[in-house]
């Protein structure tokens, strides 16, 4: 039987350009969208319970958009105004530009990487003389801490955030050809919606080493693995498999 059908576990794309859609006119597929996981802010009570003061820091480092929403929300329920003074660290240009949802942009000390968390530490370096402020999810990358400590930078990480499983029981009785992860935390959705799943010819995708990990480690196959060096997304990896394993079961 050819691939037909198509579960991305991540919201459907806003713009009609996304290669996603391409790749559906491309072999006649379905592809459906369905985020696995979502996130939710823990509450100021559970704030204060880390005994954090927002205060007594002079700068805060951003990881993503998500990070920035979270950390503005928690200093509007405890009503802390945040200093005009306050240094902003992004790790990228487009998550600096989010800022100005919450900011007047050009008044702001704003700094910001090329993407990775590697190449912010560096511009963090040269103001090892701030205290940082971290706003993280409950569920992280451990070297992102790991980093501040090993080039002695004085930070405080904040859970602001947590990532829950979706509810998926409408999807019971769905199936589809492939499932395409993109986290661990996607995998555990998976098994916690359906305890009693069985892979049997359903075809899984994982992107990342992490995805990847959690993949094997729950006893599941992993049929479809990107980044690859010839395939460096989910959809030019789900494109060549695809049109491999349709010519093969033609």
């Amino acid at each position: 039987m050819k691939i037909k059908t198509i579960l991305v576990s991540q919201p459907k794309p806003q713009t009609e350009k996304s290669p996603y859609f391409d790749l559906a006119e491309k072999y006649n597929l379905k592809i459906d969208f369905r985020p696995f996981i979502q996130v939710e802010g823990i509450s100021a009570k559970e704030f204060r319970q880390e005994r954090i003061n927002v205060l007594d820091h002079t700068a805060v480092i951003f990881t993503n958009r998500t990070a920035i929403d979270h950390f503005f929300r928690i200093c509007q329920e405890l009503r802390i105004t945040v200093p005009d003074d306050m240094k902003y660290f992004c790790v990228s240009e487009s998550t600096a530009f989010y800022l100005q949802k919450y900011i007047v942009y050009r008044k702001r000390k704003i700094f910001f990487g090329e993407k990775r968390f590697e190449d912010l530490i560096e511009i963090i370096l040269k103001h090892k003389g701030e205290t940082y402020l971290v706003p993280l999810s409950d569920i992280h990358k451990q070297s992102i801490p790991e980093l501040l400590t090993k080039n002695k930078i004085k930070y405080s990480k904040a859970i602001l955030y947590r990532t829950v499983s979706s509810d998926l029981s409408d999807l019971a009785h769905v199936n589809y050809d492939v499932l395409a992860f993109f986290s661990p935390s996607g995998i555990a959705s998976l098994l916690q919606n359906f305890p009693e799943f069985k892979q049997n010819n359903t075809l899984i995708a994982a992107f990342g080493p992490s995805t990847s990990e959690a993949v094997t480690l729950n006893n599941l196959r992993l049929d479809i693995l990107a980044p690859m060096p010839q395939a460096p997304s989910m959809t030019m990896a789900l494109d060549q498999f695809i049109k491999k394993y349709n010519k093969e079961n033609k």
